[in-house]
C-alpha cells in the first residue's frame, strides 16, 4: 500500500475508532443473518469501533463484489475477528501499528489475522470463509474476493 493511501486509512481508522458508535438492532439483525451462530458470538466480542468497522466493510464489499456468495460476505465480517483477544485500546493499537510487534500485546495485536483463521475454524466456520481470510490459500476461486475485499477494508 502506498505510503499516503496506508497513512489516509489510518486516519480514516483512528476517527472511525474514536466516533463509532454501537449498532442498532437493524444492523445487529442484519450481521447475525449473514453469520454463523459461533461466528457471530465472536463478533460480538469485539469491541464497537471494530464492529461498526467489520459492518462498513461488508457494505463497500457488497459493492465491490456484488452477488458474492454468503461465505465471502462473512469473511468480510469477520476480517478483523482475531482482534477480539487484542486487549489494546485505540491509542496503544495506534502506537502498536507504527512501532511494531515489540511487546506481548503488540504482537498479538499484529497476529489477529492468523489468529482470526484459527478462531473460525474453532468456531467450525466454512472453510471456504478461513480460506479466503487465510490469505495464504494459492485458490484462484478466492481472488477475485480476497482482492475486493482488501479494497473494502483499505477505503
Amino acid at each position: 500500500m502506498k505510503r499516503t493511501v496506508r497513512i489516509w486509512h489510518l486516519t480514516k481508522r483512528f476517527v472511525g475508532s474514536i466516533t463509532a458508535t454501537a449498532l442498532v438492532p437493524d444492523e445487529q439483525r442484519a450481521v447475525a443473518a449473514v453469520l454463523l451462530g459461533a461466528e457471530y458470538e465472536l463478533f460480538r466480542r469485539l469491541s464497537v469501533a471494530d464492529q461498526r468497522h467489520a459492518l462498513h466493510v461488508l457494505r463497500r464489499f457488497d459493492d465491490f463484489a456484488p452477488g458474492a456468495p454468503t461465505f465471502a460476505r462473512r469473511a468480510a465480517l469477520l476480517h478483523d475477528i482475531g482482534k477480539v483477544e487484542s486487549t489494546l485500546g485505540t491509542a496503544a493499537r495506534v502506537i502498536a501499528t507504527i512501532v511494531g510487534p515489540r511487546t506481548e500485546g503488540f504482537r498479538r495485536y499484529h497476529a489477529h489475522e492468523r489468529r482470526g483463521a484459527e478462531l473460525l475454524r474453532l468456531a467450525d466456520s466454512d472453510a471456504r470463509t478461513v480460506a479466503l481470510l487465510a490469505d495464504g490459500a494459492a485458490d484462484d476461486e478466492f481472488m477475485g474476493w480476497r482482492t475486493a475485499l482488501r479494497r473494502a477494508d483499505t477505503i
